[in-house]
């Protein structure tokens, strides 16, 4: 069977590009980060169920302490405050530098240890955070230099069905494909409830409304 490796986060996007990937027949290889972000605890946790929903047999957790080192963002140095007054113009504090690049070159390097032919990411670009490692184009451009620093055998694509979904889209197709919604989590300030109140939260909450549907998990402002 043809091999995906998927970049999984433990939130909602991920899951669903996971399930997608799935769906068009790939057996998959699951993939997370630990990047000392406030809520890497959680995530992970909703990562092993989401891998277990999906009965993904092949799993990597790759720890990435290097990136506390560097700083630079309020999703790791918890000297900066996570914003919570709504969603900002230009690139926030919580883009972490070059996250997606990185997250990629180790994905890729899994890919072709297994000889799998596609990368899943779920990326957003539409209906986002605004962050540059997001864009299309980007993860295009990181596809071309990926096929050229790899065995010619390799021939790896990288693919991110939801970026040009809008939230509410993602939140209809996960419910249509039955991604366990429950055991995802966006909130970039809490480990236990939800804010509510940062970027993130937003976008998931406006993500359930416009698709006239009730976010399962808890809030601490709901």
């Amino acid at each position: 069977m043809k091999r995906a490796v998927c970049i999984i986060s433990g939130g909602m996007d991920s899951a669903l590009s996971a399930k997608i990937a799935q769906q068009d027949g790939y057996e998959l290889i699951g993939v997370h980060f630990n990047y000392a972000q406030r809520t890497e605890q959680k995530e992970l946790m909703c990562y092993r169920k989401i891998v277990d929903s999906l009965e993904i047999k092949e799993s990597y957790e790759i720890p990435l302490d290097f990136f506390k080192d560097i700083g630079a963002t309020a999703l790791i140095d918890k000297n900066l405050d996570i914003p919570t007054g709504g969603i900002e113009e230009g690139v926030p504090i919580t883009y972490v530098p070059f996250r997606n690049g990185i997250f990629i070159s180790i994905a890729t390097a899994i890919a072709e240890k297994h000889g799998a032919k596609a990368l899943y990411i779920g990326v957003v670009e539409e209906d986002s955070s605004g962050y540059p490692d997001c864009r299309e184009g980007y993860i295009s451009s990181m596809e071309s230099a990926i096929n050229l620093g790899t065995k010619d055998e390799t021939r790896l694509q990288i693919k991110m069905p939801l970026v040009a979904m809008k939230k509410g889209e993602i939140v209809k197709k996960s419910l249509e494909l039955g991604v366990p919604l429950k055991d995802t989590w966006s909130c970039y300030k809490n480990e236990d409830l939800a804010c509510g109140l940062c970027d993130s939260c937003r976008l998931r909450l406006k993500g359930f409304a416009n698709a006239n549907s009730s976010d399962p998990i808890s809030y601490v402002t709901l």
